[in-house]
């Protein structure tokens, strides 16, 4: 496994190891150990998430509040999207700014999005398996959400703005501006 830093250093790329021949392939989707000793602490997941989607469905920006913030590890079992980290930590040299990267079931690559950060992506295949560990239990209290069009945040989504499929929720999100953020300094993982 390799873990590389973005231009948002705390949002993290991790690059499984794949091995394959000709009856398929094997991978380790998660080291706990391996990690830990790249972030210096340990991270306890608890919970798991799952969606399947279709072409064009964009789900976020969303995130959660103290005390029920997450750090998410996402990845995508069978499909293609793009997903996008935003940086929502008030007096973060980064704050605003957004980490994009393709993640698939072909390149196995994963997105490791600490707290303080508003998290969403939209399918870029014609379906798309996504799957994500989460450190903190879903509160609908503490839930969430920034409008994904926001212009501020100069978010290229890929996909044309007439073929997006979005929730009811996610067409009357908040802009940055007027959203919760969290505060830049406070313990991101844990």
């Amino acid at each position: 496994m390799t873990f590389t830093r973005t231009n948002i250093p705390d949002v993290i790329i991790i690059d499984p190891k794949v091995h394959g021949d000709e009856r398929g392939y094997f991978v380790e989707t998660f080291r706990g150990d391996k990690l830990s000793e790249f972030l210096g602490y340990t991270l306890n997941f608890c919970q798991d998430n799952e969606s399947k989607s279709s072409y064009g469905v964009l789900r976020g920006l969303h995130y959660q509040l103290p005390p029920h913030a997450q750090t998410k590890l996402v990845r995508v079992i069978e499909g293609e999207v793009l997903d996008v980290a935003v940086d929502i930590r008030t007096g973060s040299p980064t704050f605003g700014q957004h980490v994009a990267v393709r993640l698939s079931g072909e390149n196995k690559r994963q997105l490791l999005i600490p707290r303080g950060f508003a998290h969403g992506f939209v399918v870029l295949s014609e379906t798309c398996t996504f799957t994500y560990k989460v450190d903190n239990y879903y509160s609908p209290e503490c839930d969430r959400g920034i409008a994904f069009d926001d212009s501020t945040l100069n978010i290229d989504w890929v996909v044309l703005v007439e073929k997006l499929q979005l929730s009811a929720k996610d067409t009357t999100q908040p802009l940055l501006a007027d959203a919760d953020h969290f505060t830049f300094g406070n313990n991101l993982y844990a």
